[in-house]
């Protein structure tokens, strides 16, 4: 898988697994990528496999979520 599907995948199994809509999955994706959290993907292409995407969807989703808003807060 490329670079770019393994990110793509990422953020499917961030809606898949923690049950993110989808501009929540892309947004963490993004501000990973940003953090250079995928650098080592970017130049080591094998590390972009199905197995990869799912221990960096949890690793992402830990790391890099949206923290919540309280009810009541805006």
């Amino acid at each position: 898988m490329t670079y770019e599907e393994h990110l793509d995948e990422v953020a499917t199994l961030l809606t898949e697994i923690y049950s993110m809509s989808e501009a929540a999955a892309i947004e963490t994706v993004m501000r990973a990528q940003a953090d250079d959290y995928f650098s080592v993907h970017d130049e080591n292409p094998s590390l972009c496999t199905p197995q990869r995407a799912e221990l960096d969807a949890r690793a992402v989703f830990k790391q890099y979520k949206a923290p919540r808003t309280p009810r009541g807060a805006a």
